[in-house]
């Protein structure tokens, strides 16, 4: 397995356990329920993890889709609110969560192996130094808030998904 097919398949895996603890939220409730106040609930975690795809897409590829009202409800700074009226519909932040997600995969697909190498643009964490290194990233990002995730599933009496 060579680095780009362990990327995809860190990507792909990580999304199948997470589209697994997603089928617990059912109500715009369990979408925004938060474990202590200003706890980032499910809802804030899938709208934050589609901007991060989407911004990959963006500067990696010029795929970015505009965006501007999930950056403020969901962006780095934002803080996640309990009020789902606050927040556009699970829905529809699922279906971008899901389409950016397919959208990166297959652009990394196409993406030169010998091009994960090249530096990463600036506004990226420090840590980054690479593309290869950003596309491996994303997969650990999400593992951290599904980690998140997790925690509002057994707080709400959901039995763990892995285990």
């Amino acid at each position: 397995m060579n680095v780009k097919q362990r990327i995809l398949w860190q990507l792909q895996t990580i999304r199948g356990l997470s589209d697994q603890m997603l089928n617990a939220f059912a109500s715009s409730a369990d979408w925004t329920h938060q474990i202590y106040p200003g706890a980032n609930h499910p809802l804030w975690i899938i709208g934050h993890l589609s901007l991060v795809d989407n911004n990959i897409l963006g500067k990696f590829f010029d795929k970015l889709i505009d965006k501007p009202d999930y950056k403020e409800k969901f962006g780095r700074q934002s803080k996640p609110s309990p009020n789902a009226a606050d927040y556009p519909s699970p829905a529809e932040v699922l279906a971008f969560f899901r389409s950016r997600r397919a959208d990166l995969l297959n652009a990394i697909e196409g993406f030169p192996e010998a091009n994960f190498d090249q530096p990463v643009p600036p506004g990226l964490p420090p840590f980054v130094q690479n593309a290869g290194q950003m596309f491996a990233f994303i997969a650990v990002h999400e593992a951290l808030h599904f980690g998140q995730v997790s925690m509002t599933r057994r707080a709400m009496g959901h039995a763990p998904v892995v285990g």
